[in-house]
C-alpha cells in the first residue's frame, strides 16, 4: 500500500497539540507536527499520525478505540 502524504512544521496557537492530520481532497493527506517539539518528539508524532493514517482511522467513528489502538 502507497500513502501520499506531507509533512508541515508549525506553530500550534496552544502547547498541548503535538500533531494533527489533514485528509485533502485528492486523497492525500498532510500531517502537520509542532515545532515546540524536540527531533525526537516530532519524530513519535509523526508515527502516531502516520499510524492513524495506516490503520484507515478516517472512516472509524470510536475515538477512543481509535487513539487505543494508535498507541500500541
Amino acid at each position: 500500500m502507497s500513502i501520499d502524504y506531507q509533512v508541515r512544521l508549525i506553530s500550534f496557537p496552544n502547547t498541548v497539540t503535538k500533531e494533527a492530520v489533514t485528509e485533502n481532497e485528492d486523497g492525500t493527506y498532510t500531517i502537520f507536527i509542532s515545532d515546540k517539539l524536540s527531533s525526537i518528539e516530532q519524530h513519535e508524532a509523526f508515527l502516531h499520525a502516520y499510524r492513524h493514517i495506516a490503520g484507515n482511522d478516517f472512516t472509524k467513528d470510536n475515538v477512543d478505540k481509535i487513539e487505543s489502538d494508535a498507541h500500541k
